[in-house]
Protein backbone atom coordinates (compact mmCIF):
# COMPACT_ATOMS: atom_id res chain seq x y z
CA UNK A 1 0.00 0.00 0.00
CA UNK A 2 3.03 2.28 0.90
CA UNK A 3 4.74 1.36 -2.44
CA UNK A 4 1.49 1.78 -4.08
CA UNK A 5 0.87 5.69 -2.55
CA UNK A 6 4.31 5.95 -3.27
CA UNK A 7 3.73 5.62 -7.20
CA UNK A 8 0.45 7.42 -6.96
CA UNK A 9 1.87 10.19 -5.77
CA UNK A 10 4.64 10.00 -8.07
CA UNK A 11 2.52 10.12 -10.62
CA UNK A 12 0.29 12.37 -9.94
CA UNK A 13 3.41 15.00 -9.13
CA UNK A 14 4.04 14.23 -12.92
CA UNK A 15 1.26 15.24 -14.74
CA UNK A 16 0.82 18.17 -12.69
CA UNK A 17 4.32 19.32 -14.35
CA UNK A 18 2.76 17.85 -17.45
CA UNK A 19 -0.24 20.34 -17.15
CA UNK A 20 2.02 23.01 -15.89
CA UNK A 21 4.44 22.48 -18.85
CA UNK A 22 1.37 22.61 -21.22
CA UNK A 23 -0.09 25.63 -19.88
CA UNK A 24 2.93 27.40 -20.09
CA UNK A 25 3.35 26.86 -24.00
CA UNK A 26 0.27 27.81 -24.40
CA UNK A 27 -0.56 31.23 -25.75
CA UNK A 28 -2.83 33.79 -25.88
CA UNK A 29 -2.75 36.19 -29.01
CA UNK A 30 -5.02 38.89 -29.34
CA UNK A 31 -5.93 39.74 -33.26
CA UNK A 32 -7.52 43.06 -34.72
CA UNK A 33 -10.35 42.03 -36.57
CA UNK A 34 -12.34 44.97 -36.95
CA UNK A 35 -15.35 46.20 -35.43
CA UNK A 36 -17.92 44.50 -36.81
CA UNK A 37 -19.64 43.02 -39.78
CA UNK A 38 -19.10 40.49 -42.42
CA UNK A 39 -14.98 41.03 -42.61
CA UNK A 40 -14.79 40.65 -38.51
CA UNK A 41 -16.84 37.67 -38.48
CA UNK A 42 -14.72 35.55 -40.80
CA UNK A 43 -11.58 37.30 -39.85
CA UNK A 44 -12.22 35.90 -36.23
CA UNK A 45 -13.40 32.52 -37.57
CA UNK A 46 -10.23 31.64 -39.27
CA UNK A 47 -8.24 32.40 -36.07
CA UNK A 48 -10.06 30.59 -33.76
CA UNK A 49 -9.68 27.32 -36.14
CA UNK A 50 -5.77 28.16 -36.48
CA UNK A 51 -5.95 28.23 -32.39
CA UNK A 52 -8.01 24.94 -32.47
CA UNK A 53 -5.38 23.45 -34.30
CA UNK A 54 -2.71 24.64 -32.60
CA UNK A 55 -4.21 24.73 -29.05
CA UNK A 56 -3.53 28.02 -28.21
CA UNK A 57 -5.90 31.05 -27.82
CA UNK A 58 -7.06 33.73 -29.73
CA UNK A 59 -8.70 37.00 -28.59
CA UNK A 60 -10.15 39.68 -30.87
CA UNK A 61 -9.48 43.38 -30.35
CA UNK A 62 -12.20 45.30 -31.39
CA UNK A 63 -10.94 48.82 -33.50
CA UNK A 64 -12.87 51.74 -34.28
CA UNK A 65 -14.71 51.05 -37.77
CA UNK A 66 -13.23 54.83 -39.17
CA UNK A 67 -10.30 53.78 -41.40
CA UNK A 68 -8.73 57.47 -39.93
CA UNK A 69 -9.33 56.63 -36.55
CA UNK A 70 -8.16 52.80 -36.97
CA UNK A 71 -4.91 53.93 -37.67
CA UNK A 72 -4.43 56.79 -35.05
CA UNK A 73 -5.27 53.80 -32.52
CA UNK A 74 -2.57 51.59 -34.05
CA UNK A 75 0.11 54.30 -34.35
CA UNK A 76 -1.00 55.20 -30.57
CA UNK A 77 -0.24 51.95 -29.35
CA UNK A 78 2.73 51.19 -31.10
CA UNK A 79 4.17 54.65 -29.63
CA UNK A 80 3.92 53.11 -26.43
CA UNK A 81 5.30 50.10 -28.08
CA UNK A 82 2.09 47.87 -26.49
CA UNK A 83 1.94 44.33 -26.02
CA UNK A 84 -2.06 44.42 -26.73
CA UNK A 85 -2.33 43.51 -30.28
CA UNK A 86 -0.80 40.79 -31.39
CA UNK A 87 -1.86 40.43 -35.59
CA UNK A 88 -3.43 43.51 -37.09
CA UNK A 89 -5.42 44.42 -40.25
CA UNK A 90 -3.79 47.14 -42.19
CA UNK A 91 -4.75 48.91 -45.29
CA UNK A 92 -2.55 48.77 -48.02
CA UNK A 93 -1.23 52.29 -48.21
CA UNK A 94 -0.27 51.97 -44.36
CA UNK A 95 3.26 49.65 -44.90
CA UNK A 96 5.30 52.84 -44.86
CA UNK A 97 3.47 54.72 -41.98
CA UNK A 98 3.75 51.16 -39.46
CA UNK A 99 6.96 49.70 -41.00
CA UNK A 100 8.93 50.19 -38.12
CA UNK A 101 6.42 48.26 -35.95
CA UNK A 102 5.47 45.83 -37.49
CA UNK A 103 7.69 42.42 -38.22
CA UNK A 104 9.60 41.02 -41.01
CA UNK A 105 7.44 38.15 -42.47
CA UNK A 106 10.28 37.19 -44.42
CA UNK A 107 11.57 34.35 -42.25
CA UNK A 108 8.34 32.42 -42.11
CA UNK A 109 6.55 32.20 -45.33
CA UNK A 110 8.46 29.57 -47.32
CA UNK A 111 8.02 31.24 -50.47
CA UNK A 112 4.00 31.86 -50.01
CA UNK A 113 4.77 35.51 -51.57
CA UNK A 114 5.67 34.13 -54.64
CA UNK A 115 1.42 33.25 -55.28
CA UNK A 116 0.43 36.22 -54.62
CA UNK A 117 -0.12 38.99 -56.89
CA UNK A 118 3.05 41.11 -57.65
CA UNK A 119 1.76 44.17 -56.96
CA UNK A 120 0.66 43.43 -53.45
CA UNK A 121 3.43 41.95 -52.50
CA UNK A 122 5.56 45.18 -53.48
CA UNK A 123 3.04 47.44 -51.39
CA UNK A 124 3.78 45.18 -48.76
CA UNK A 125 7.74 45.65 -48.82
CA UNK A 126 9.59 48.31 -47.03
CA UNK A 127 13.17 48.90 -47.73
CA UNK A 128 13.36 44.82 -48.52
CA UNK A 129 11.13 44.08 -45.72
CA UNK A 130 8.09 41.88 -45.88
CA UNK A 131 5.79 43.72 -43.45
CA UNK A 132 2.47 42.46 -44.13
CA UNK A 133 1.14 39.49 -46.06
CA UNK A 134 -2.39 40.66 -48.70
CA UNK A 135 -5.27 39.29 -46.65
CA UNK A 136 -8.06 40.13 -49.49
CA UNK A 137 -8.09 43.17 -52.49
CA UNK A 138 -9.77 45.66 -54.07
CA UNK A 139 -9.40 47.08 -57.43
CA UNK A 140 -11.19 50.16 -59.70
CA UNK A 141 -13.78 48.54 -61.74
CA UNK A 142 -15.62 49.93 -64.37
CA UNK A 143 -19.16 48.60 -64.47
CA UNK A 144 -21.26 48.68 -67.91
CA UNK A 145 -25.15 48.41 -68.72
CA UNK A 146 -24.91 45.11 -70.87
CA UNK A 147 -28.53 45.30 -72.08
CA UNK A 148 -28.09 49.09 -73.05
CA UNK A 149 -24.87 48.74 -74.78
CA UNK A 150 -27.16 46.18 -76.77
CA UNK A 151 -30.24 47.97 -77.04
CA UNK A 152 -27.90 50.59 -78.83
CA UNK A 153 -25.57 48.02 -80.77
CA UNK A 154 -22.47 49.69 -78.91
CA UNK A 155 -19.18 47.65 -77.80
CA UNK A 156 -18.20 47.74 -74.22
CA UNK A 157 -15.48 50.98 -74.46
CA UNK A 158 -11.53 50.59 -74.44
CA UNK A 159 -10.49 53.83 -74.81
CA UNK A 160 -11.36 56.83 -73.12
CA UNK A 161 -12.49 58.71 -76.15
CA UNK A 162 -14.91 55.78 -76.91
CA UNK A 163 -16.33 55.70 -73.29
CA UNK A 164 -17.36 59.14 -73.75
CA UNK A 165 -18.74 59.30 -77.16
CA UNK A 166 -20.95 55.81 -76.35
CA UNK A 167 -21.66 57.87 -72.47
CA UNK A 168 -23.38 60.81 -74.47
CA UNK A 169 -25.15 58.92 -77.41
CA UNK A 170 -26.95 56.16 -75.09
CA UNK A 171 -27.35 59.34 -72.57
CA UNK A 172 -29.52 61.17 -74.84
CA UNK A 173 -31.23 58.83 -76.37
CA UNK A 174 -32.50 57.46 -72.61
CA UNK A 175 -33.58 60.91 -71.67
CA UNK A 176 -35.42 61.03 -74.99
CA UNK A 177 -37.21 57.48 -73.87
CA UNK A 178 -37.92 59.76 -70.74
CA UNK A 179 -35.60 58.50 -68.34
CA UNK A 180 -34.32 62.46 -67.84
CA UNK A 181 -32.19 61.31 -64.52
CA UNK A 182 -30.37 59.45 -66.74
CA UNK A 183 -26.54 59.73 -67.44
CA UNK A 184 -23.62 58.14 -68.94
CA UNK A 185 -21.16 57.90 -66.29
CA UNK A 186 -21.20 57.83 -62.20
CA UNK A 187 -18.31 58.14 -60.58
CA UNK A 188 -16.98 58.83 -56.80
CA UNK A 189 -15.72 62.47 -57.34
CA UNK A 190 -15.87 63.87 -52.94
CA UNK A 191 -12.30 65.43 -52.21
CA UNK A 192 -10.78 62.13 -50.59
CA UNK A 193 -8.38 58.96 -50.98
CA UNK A 194 -10.97 57.66 -52.95
CA UNK A 195 -10.38 60.72 -55.39
CA UNK A 196 -6.52 60.18 -55.18
CA UNK A 197 -7.00 56.47 -56.78
CA UNK A 198 -9.38 57.82 -59.51
CA UNK A 199 -6.35 60.66 -60.41
CA UNK A 200 -3.69 57.67 -60.09
CA UNK A 201 -6.38 55.88 -62.55
CA UNK A 202 -6.44 58.58 -65.11
CA UNK A 203 -2.95 59.86 -65.32
CA UNK A 204 -1.50 56.32 -65.29
CA UNK A 205 -3.79 55.22 -68.06
CA UNK A 206 -3.22 58.29 -70.16
CA UNK A 207 0.56 57.60 -70.26
CA UNK A 208 1.47 60.45 -67.54
CA UNK A 209 3.12 57.90 -64.99
CA UNK A 210 2.24 57.74 -61.50
CA UNK A 211 2.58 60.63 -59.88
CA UNK A 212 6.26 59.74 -57.98
CA UNK A 213 8.76 57.13 -59.60
CA UNK A 214 9.46 53.81 -57.48
CA UNK A 215 12.72 55.80 -56.11
CA UNK A 216 10.49 58.90 -55.07
CA UNK A 217 10.87 61.19 -58.05
CA UNK A 218 8.55 63.47 -58.83
CA UNK A 219 7.14 63.06 -62.07
CA UNK A 220 3.42 64.26 -62.18
CA UNK A 221 4.46 68.17 -64.26
CA UNK A 222 3.86 66.43 -67.63
CA UNK A 223 1.03 67.44 -70.64
CA UNK A 224 0.05 63.40 -70.21
CA UNK A 225 -1.27 64.09 -66.40
CA UNK A 226 -2.71 67.88 -67.38
CA UNK A 227 -5.03 65.88 -69.85
CA UNK A 228 -5.91 63.19 -68.06
CA UNK A 229 -7.44 65.46 -65.62
CA UNK A 230 -9.27 68.24 -68.06
CA UNK A 231 -10.70 64.81 -69.30
CA UNK A 232 -12.06 63.76 -66.33
CA UNK A 233 -13.15 67.60 -65.44
CA UNK A 234 -15.02 67.73 -69.20
CA UNK A 235 -17.50 64.45 -67.97
CA UNK A 236 -19.06 67.08 -65.39
CA UNK A 237 -22.12 68.47 -66.43
CA UNK A 238 -21.56 66.37 -69.81
CA UNK A 239 -22.17 62.63 -68.69
CA UNK A 240 -21.74 62.89 -65.52
CA UNK A 241 -24.06 65.32 -63.19
CA UNK A 242 -22.38 68.07 -61.30
CA UNK A 243 -23.03 65.83 -57.88
CA UNK A 244 -20.32 63.34 -58.73
CA UNK A 245 -17.82 66.09 -57.23
CA UNK A 246 -19.51 64.70 -53.79
CA UNK A 247 -20.08 61.16 -54.38
CA UNK A 248 -18.48 58.26 -52.32
CA UNK A 249 -19.13 54.96 -53.70
CA UNK A 250 -22.45 54.34 -52.24
CA UNK A 251 -23.33 57.24 -54.02
CA UNK A 252 -22.63 56.45 -57.45
CA UNK A 253 -24.02 52.61 -56.74
CA UNK A 254 -27.29 54.08 -55.90
CA UNK A 255 -27.56 55.65 -59.14
CA UNK A 256 -26.24 52.91 -61.29
CA UNK A 257 -28.05 50.07 -59.29
CA UNK A 258 -31.55 52.05 -59.54
CA UNK A 259 -30.56 52.31 -63.64
CA UNK A 260 -29.88 55.30 -63.91
CA UNK A 261 -26.86 55.38 -65.74
CA UNK A 262 -24.85 53.39 -68.15
CA UNK A 263 -21.37 53.07 -66.67
CA UNK A 264 -19.87 53.42 -63.47
CA UNK A 265 -16.35 53.46 -61.99
CA UNK A 266 -16.53 51.78 -58.45
CA UNK A 267 -14.80 48.75 -56.36
CA UNK A 268 -15.68 45.11 -56.60
CA UNK A 269 -17.91 45.11 -53.75
CA UNK A 270 -20.59 46.26 -55.42
CA UNK A 271 -20.96 43.32 -57.71
CA UNK A 272 -22.80 41.34 -55.46
CA UNK A 273 -25.02 43.99 -54.16
CA UNK A 274 -26.14 44.69 -57.52
CA UNK A 275 -27.17 41.06 -58.31
CA UNK A 276 -29.52 40.85 -55.28
CA UNK A 277 -33.13 39.87 -56.17
CA UNK A 278 -34.37 43.23 -55.08
CA UNK A 279 -32.12 44.72 -57.53
CA UNK A 280 -33.23 46.38 -61.00
CA UNK A 281 -30.09 46.09 -62.47
CA UNK A 282 -29.79 42.59 -61.70
CA UNK A 283 -28.10 40.14 -64.31
CA UNK A 284 -27.93 43.13 -66.79
CA UNK A 285 -24.70 44.85 -65.50
CA UNK A 286 -21.40 43.57 -66.65
CA UNK A 287 -17.49 44.67 -65.70
CA UNK A 288 -14.45 45.50 -67.93
CA UNK A 289 -10.97 47.20 -67.57
CA UNK A 290 -10.71 50.91 -66.96
CA UNK A 291 -10.71 52.43 -70.36
CA UNK A 292 -7.11 53.87 -71.67
CA UNK A 293 -5.64 56.78 -74.15
CA UNK A 294 -5.05 53.87 -76.07
CA UNK A 295 -6.74 50.41 -76.28
CA UNK A 296 -5.59 47.71 -73.63
CA UNK A 297 -4.01 50.76 -71.46
CA UNK A 298 -6.28 51.53 -68.31
CA UNK A 299 -5.20 51.28 -65.05
CA UNK A 300 -6.80 50.40 -62.41
CA UNK A 301 -5.68 51.66 -58.32
CA UNK A 302 -5.17 48.56 -56.26
CA UNK A 303 -6.32 48.60 -52.42
CA UNK A 304 -7.72 46.14 -49.61
CA UNK A 305 -6.53 45.08 -46.84
CA UNK A 306 -2.95 43.39 -45.48
CA UNK A 307 -2.01 40.98 -41.96
CA UNK A 308 0.62 42.37 -40.23
CA UNK A 309 2.30 40.91 -36.72
CA UNK A 310 3.42 44.03 -34.34
CA UNK A 311 6.93 43.59 -33.54
CA UNK A 312 6.37 44.48 -29.75
CA UNK A 313 3.92 41.09 -29.44
CA UNK A 314 4.88 38.32 -27.18
CA UNK A 315 4.82 35.51 -29.51
CA UNK A 316 5.84 36.73 -32.85
CA UNK A 317 6.73 33.35 -34.47
CA UNK A 318 3.02 32.44 -33.55
CA UNK A 319 1.45 35.65 -34.61
CA UNK A 320 3.12 35.06 -37.64
CA UNK A 321 2.22 31.42 -38.03
CA UNK A 322 -1.43 32.66 -37.60
CA UNK A 323 -0.96 35.54 -40.48
CA UNK A 324 0.18 32.41 -42.74
CA UNK A 325 -2.51 30.70 -42.07
CA UNK A 326 -5.10 33.22 -42.44
CA UNK A 327 -3.70 34.09 -46.08
CA UNK A 328 -3.59 30.47 -46.90
CA UNK A 329 -4.83 29.24 -50.02
CA UNK A 330 -7.20 27.24 -48.30
CA UNK A 331 -8.60 29.97 -46.09
CA UNK A 332 -8.73 32.68 -49.14
CA UNK A 333 -10.82 30.16 -51.04
CA UNK A 334 -13.32 29.59 -48.55
CA UNK A 335 -13.77 33.29 -48.01
CA UNK A 336 -13.90 33.96 -51.74
CA UNK A 337 -16.85 31.00 -51.72
CA UNK A 338 -18.76 32.47 -49.11
CA UNK A 339 -18.22 36.07 -48.44
CA UNK A 340 -17.08 36.98 -52.22
CA UNK A 341 -13.63 38.21 -50.57
CA UNK A 342 -11.43 39.12 -53.59
CA UNK A 343 -8.36 36.63 -53.13
CA UNK A 344 -4.82 38.09 -53.15
CA UNK A 345 -3.98 34.74 -54.90
CA UNK A 346 -3.85 34.60 -59.06
CA UNK A 347 -5.03 30.95 -59.24
CA UNK A 348 -8.02 31.21 -57.50
CA UNK A 349 -9.69 33.34 -59.68
CA UNK A 350 -9.79 30.67 -61.80
CA UNK A 351 -11.09 28.41 -59.33
CA UNK A 352 -14.28 26.35 -60.27
CA UNK A 353 -16.03 26.85 -56.87
CA UNK A 354 -14.98 30.12 -56.40
CA UNK A 355 -16.30 30.94 -60.06
CA UNK A 356 -19.77 29.47 -59.55
CA UNK A 357 -19.82 31.66 -56.43
CA UNK A 358 -18.80 34.70 -58.22
CA UNK A 359 -19.20 34.40 -61.76
CA UNK A 360 -17.60 38.16 -62.02
CA UNK A 361 -13.93 37.09 -60.78
CA UNK A 362 -12.36 35.69 -63.64
CA UNK A 363 -12.73 39.19 -65.13
CA UNK A 364 -11.10 40.73 -62.04
CA UNK A 365 -7.63 38.78 -62.62
CA UNK A 366 -6.42 41.11 -65.16
CA UNK A 367 -8.01 44.30 -63.65
CA UNK A 368 -5.55 43.68 -60.48
CA UNK A 369 -2.57 42.45 -62.16
CA UNK A 370 -2.29 45.78 -63.81
CA UNK A 371 -3.27 47.69 -60.90
CA UNK A 372 -1.34 51.14 -59.61
CA UNK A 373 -0.43 51.22 -56.40
CA UNK A 374 -0.27 54.29 -55.01
CA UNK A 375 3.08 55.81 -53.41
CA UNK A 376 2.37 55.13 -49.99
CA UNK A 377 5.72 53.03 -49.29
CA UNK A 378 8.09 55.30 -50.88
CA UNK A 379 6.94 58.49 -48.90
CA UNK A 380 5.92 56.76 -45.60
CA UNK A 381 4.76 59.17 -43.32
CA UNK A 382 4.67 61.84 -45.32
CA UNK A 383 1.83 60.03 -47.76
CA UNK A 384 -1.10 61.42 -46.14
CA UNK A 385 -0.03 64.68 -46.86
CA UNK A 386 0.79 63.48 -50.53
CA UNK A 387 -2.77 62.17 -51.08
CA UNK A 388 -4.53 65.15 -49.98
CA UNK A 389 -2.37 67.16 -52.80
CA UNK A 390 -3.15 64.83 -55.25
CA UNK A 391 -6.90 65.04 -54.38
CA UNK A 392 -6.98 68.55 -54.39
CA UNK A 393 -5.45 69.02 -57.54
CA UNK A 394 -7.99 66.95 -59.08
CA UNK A 395 -10.77 68.08 -57.52
CA UNK A 396 -10.04 71.46 -58.29
CA UNK A 397 -9.73 70.72 -62.19
CA UNK A 398 -13.07 69.60 -62.18
CA UNK A 399 -14.66 71.98 -59.84
CA UNK A 400 -13.66 74.49 -62.83
CA UNK A 401 -10.75 76.16 -60.11
CA UNK A 402 -8.36 75.93 -62.88
CA UNK A 403 -6.93 73.33 -65.66
CA UNK A 404 -5.22 70.41 -65.86
CA UNK A 405 -1.43 72.20 -66.77
CA UNK A 406 -1.96 74.63 -63.51
CA UNK A 407 -2.84 71.67 -61.50
CA UNK A 408 0.24 69.76 -62.09
CA UNK A 409 2.21 72.68 -61.88
CA UNK A 410 0.71 73.55 -58.36
CA UNK A 411 0.84 69.95 -57.77
CA UNK A 412 4.21 69.60 -58.08
CA UNK A 413 5.51 72.41 -56.39
CA UNK A 414 3.67 70.69 -53.41
CA UNK A 415 5.54 67.55 -53.44
CA UNK A 416 8.63 69.27 -53.74
CA UNK A 417 7.55 71.05 -50.09
CA UNK A 418 6.32 67.98 -48.62
CA UNK A 419 9.47 65.91 -49.78
CA UNK A 420 11.89 68.71 -48.84
CA UNK A 421 15.46 67.35 -48.74
CA UNK A 422 14.17 63.81 -49.09
CA UNK A 423 11.11 61.01 -48.30
CA UNK A 424 10.75 59.74 -44.92
CA UNK A 425 11.96 56.02 -44.46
Amino acid sequence: MIWSSKITTVLLSAWALLLISTSSQAAVLTVACGPSGTDVSYCFKYAQEWAKQTGHTVRNFSPPSSVPDKLALYRQLFAAKSKDIDVLQIDLVWPGLLKDHLLDLSPFTKGEESQHFKSLIEGNTVNGRLVAMPWYTDAGVFYYRKDLLARYKQPVPNTWQEFSAIAKLIQTAERARGNSDFHGFMFQGKADEGLTCQALEWIAGSGGGQVLSSSGEITVRNKEAAAALDMAASWIGNISPLGVLNHEPEDSRGVFQNGNALFMRNWPYAWALMQKDDSPVKDKVGIAPMPGLQAGGGRSAVGGWQLGVSRYSQHPELAADLVMYMTSEAVQRERAIAGAFNPTRPSLYQDKQVIAANPHMPALTGIIAQGVIRPSTVTGLKYPQVSQSVWYAAHDVMSGRMNGEEAVARLEKRLERIRRKAWTH
